[in-house]
């Protein structure tokens, strides 16, 4: 069921220009494909933000001003567009149009787009939405900014299947419980919300890029940006739409089994596409289409998968109507917890980042994060609840550090994910409930294969001893070759002493929805 009609209207414009954010593919995209509905001659730019780069940590200096910083994000964004590139100039070619390409500038949005708008004389910039609090103000300021040039700025939905109220309860308001959302995204969902943007047939309207060089910036060196490499290649990360191509591929074959595997971090389950979606190389509605198809099949692992996609809709629509969120408690009464402070408060949550607190799932899982910059989900919320209610850390702390590190950070995924473990959330877990790091371990890494990635000073204990140490027998630990405080840390916390605090923490929201 096409979103258009198969002959296109006249286009009304002269020239447009199409800004690429969270967006970086050709195919199936809004933006693109109303630039190239309404415009006779269409370029496409993207904006190294410097309000998000220069924040990075990092040290300029050093030989010649050698930059220091490195971000596996950057380098990902980076790669990405030499695909991007790459498909907008065969896209271009395959209709007889040479010498198109992708803009790419080093700056500030609002001095970027209005120069370039201005420079390559469009009279509209196409956009696709991002609800982040902080691009809607951008997105306002650069709307005045073009608007006093006589440029439009038209921003479309793209990054969800279903966005802001689309979805709402019969009454009209947002939904706060993740079940009945989810009924009502499955009821409206059809062919139409899961079609793809037809890009391909209007790209005629690609333009070559312009003569002058100073416009025609191609995608520049990671260094010229100020950052060096990371290990991102050696992960075996593929970036851009190609990649995610690659990915999606793999995925497909596995994902009927979805279901028995996504849990098990040693286990290939899950699809791996969340960086992917978090930067656009890939469609939603691609993946949705492709879940619905085999949901619809009878395949249970489909289904899961597809709820996985629901879910963080919902955490979109949450973040677009309960902005607050982004430095509060979903859930007014849960502000009223008194985190622990302190400088045993900062040992404590020093070791959790760093994965020394003795539990060698956390551990681990910690180790992947900053190894990799990824983290299996389930791993997610274990070392979540382990900082809230083990360690009776603020949420937000750990928040803030899946922000700096996890390559798929997305702004509404990551608060809603950690207000969930720490009960503060929309649609969160009970308040009283707690994983047990041990139990929890002996459950999803029975044989310890994902701990001993991680963990290689635990490589040599039993399988059923890795999982607590401290409980060994100085006869298993001598044999395995590990002495507790040296080689490996005794735990930071007493797990059934932290719940009881916990409980007794949590006690001031008891009787809160």
């Amino acid at each position: 069921m096409p979103k258009t009609a198969a002959t296109a209207p006249p286009r009304p414009l002269d020239r447009a220009l199409v800004w690429l954010r969270r967006d970086l593919r050709t195919d199936d995209h809004a933006a693109l494909h109303h630039a190239l509905r309404s415009a006779r001659q269409v370029w496409c730019a993207f904006v190294f933000d410097r309000d998000i780069l220069d924040p990075l940590p990092g040290q300029q200096g050093g030989p010649a001003g050698a930059a220091t910083r490195q971000d596996r994000r950057v380098e990902f964004i980076r790669d990405s567009l030499v695909g991007v590139d790459a498909e907008l100039r065969a896209l271009a070619a395959s209709h007889g149009v040479a010498g198109a390409g992708l803009i790419v500038r080093h700056g500030w949005p609002a001095e970027e787009i209005p120069a370039l708008a201005a420079a390559l004389d469009v009279q509209a910039v196409y956009a696709n939405h991002d609800d982040d609090p902080a691009a809607l103000a951008r997105d306002a300021k650069l709307r005045g900014l073009l608007a006093e040039r006589g440029v439009a700025l038209h921003t479309s939905k793209d990054h969800v299947v279903f966005e802001r109220g689309e979805v709402m309860t019969q009454g009209g308001g947002p939904f706060s419980v993740f079940t009945p959302y989810k009924n009502a995204w499955l009821k409206k969902c059809n062919a139409f919300f899961l079609s793809a943007w037809p890009v391909a047939r209007h790209a005629s309207s690609l333009a070559p890029l312009p003569l002058d060089p100073g416009l025609a910036t191609g995608v520049p060196a990671l260094q010229a940006l100020g950052f060096q490499p990371t290990n991102l290649h050696q992960l075996r990360l593929p970036s851009g739409p190609a990649g995610a191509q690659e990915l999606l591929d793999d995925f497909v074959e596995r994902m009927d089994g979805y279901h028995q595997t996504r849990d098990y971090p040693a286990v290939k389950g899950p699809s791996y596409l969340s960086t992917h979606l978090r930067f656009g190389t890939v469609s939603v509605r691609k993946l949705a289409r492709e879940a619905m198809h085999r949901r619809e099949g009878g395949s249970r692992g489909a289904e899961v998968w597809l709820s996985e996609l629901i879910w963080r809709d919902f955490y979109h629509q949450v973040l677009h109507h309960h902005p607050h969120v982004v430095h509060s408690a979903f859930k007014p009464a849960y502000d009223r917890i008194r985190w622990d402070h302190g400088k045993h408060a900062d040992a404590l949550f020093a070791a959790w980042c760093e994965g020394r607190t003795g539990y060698p799932l956390v551990d681990a899982a910690m180790r992947q994060l900053a190894q990799t910059g990824y983290m299996h989900n389930r791993l997610r919320m274990v070392v979540a609840s382990f900082l809230t209610k083990d360690l009776g850390l603020d949420w937000r702390r750990g928040e803030a550090w899946f922000a700096l590190h996890l390559n798929d950070f997305d702004l509404a995924a990551n608060n809603g994910g950690w207000q969930w473990a720490a009960s503060s959330g929309c649609d969160a877990q009970p308040w009283f409930r707690i994983f047990n790091p041990v139990s929890q371990s002996e459950r999803f890494d029975p044989e310890g294969r994902f701990i001993r990635r991680y963990l290689p000073e635990l490589a040599t204990m039993p399988d059923k001893l890795i999982h607590a140490p401290w409980l060994a027998r100085p006869v298993d630990l001598l044999a395995a070759g590990v002495t507790l405080g040296q080689t490996y840390p005794l735990p930071v916390v007493d797990h059934a002493v932290a719940r009881e605090k916990t409980l007794a923490r949590y006690a001031v929201v008891k009787g809160q929805a």
